[in-house]
């Protein structure tokens, strides 16, 4: 959070799309800045470097290239030099989204380089809009927002510690209730549009939105209200569940599995309460927490049952 204000507020230059971590971390011990400089020499963080660093300038050259493209007064030149620029993000997308290097990445590291590609993906699908391709917006925003559910079960899967969840856990919710919703907003409103009769999309196309009488705000938070929810549930779980409940968001079958497993646990031993339409009303704290309390249970059952066999 630290590090993004700093960035936020140009406080660490980004170069080719990276910071200076050693500027960054000065204040730091001795250690973390070996620790850095270390990984500044590994061969195959120098791979990623090269690659992300060739990806940004193509996508940093795409979008000035955009820019010029809309002030083009001739209607077929501006169009292909916005077909030239989509040909340059599709370029930088290869790169941000390589399978091969995403798998030598940490979650964390993941993340932040799908976001990289999700915003690619939104700016592909800005030079459909502008072009007024309502059909390919509509495509491309469906897929996009089917990738990022995919893409966040891919690195919630692969989290392995607390404090790779301290970090994921807060980001994953806010993609899923802000960067997900505003998604879905311009999908439902491209879809709107697509249906209105040409009489319809005359008077919008004429109709004026700029009212000086609108005002915009913003809401300085100390911390965010995701990592707020994140800390109270810590408090009540374990990493384990905690990790479920953050793929029960994505994943809404995995629940069920979890609440049919817990029903047919409680029916065993007696807790007559567990059933399954009452498990469909309990929070995902409460299943995640339920289902690795019979698993737990149960496995210590079985062991204890082997040793005596024995």
């Amino acid at each position: 959070m630290k590090l993004r204000k700093e960035v936020e507020q140009m406080r660490l230059e980004v170069k080719n799309g990276f910071i200076d971590l050693k500027q960054a971390l000065k204040d730091q011990g001795v250690e973390i800045r070996q620790i850095i400089e270390q990984v500044a020499q590994d061969i195959k963080f120098e791979q990623h470097r090269t690659a992300l660093v060739r990806a940004y300038g193509v996508f940093i050259q795409a979008m000035n290239r955009f820019r010029s493209a809309m002030q083009l007064q001739d209607f077929s030149r501006r169009n292909a030099e916005i077909d030239g620029v989509r040909g340059m993000l599709f370029t930088a997308l290869a790169d941000y989204s390589n399978p091969h290097l995403l798998e030598e990445t940490c979650a964390a590291g993941q993340l932040r380089r799908l976001e990289c590609a999700w915003a690619i993906e939104q700016a592909i699908v800005v030079t459909y809009q502008v072009q007024n391709e309502v059909s390919a917006v509509s495509d491309r925003l469906s897929h996009l927002q089917d990738k990022i559910c995919q893409d966040a079960l891919t690195i919630i899967n692969r989290c392995e510690s607390h404090d790779e969840l301290d970090f994921l856990f807060p980001e994953i919710i806010r993609i899923k209730n802000h960067d997900l919703a505003v998604l879905d907003s311009w999908q439902n409103h491209v879809d709107w549009i697509q249906s209105l009769p040409s009489s319809d999309l005359k008077l919008l196309s004429s109709a004026d939105f700029n009212s000086p009488e609108t005002h915009y705000s913003t809401i300085n938070v100390a911390e965010p209200p995701e990592q707020l929810v994140y800390e109270s549930l810590s408090e009540k779980s374990h990493f384990y569940s905690l990790r479920d409940q953050l793929l029960f968001i994505f994943e809404p079958e995995l629940r069920r599995e979890y609440e049919f497993y817990i029903s047919k646990q409680a029916v065993i031993t007696g807790y007559k309460t567990l059933v399954t339409s009452n498990l469909q009303q309990a929070s995902d704290l409460t299943v995640g927490n339920l289902y690795y309390y019979f698993k737990i249970r149960d496995e210590s059952k079985d062991e204890t049952e082997v040793v005596l066999a024995n």
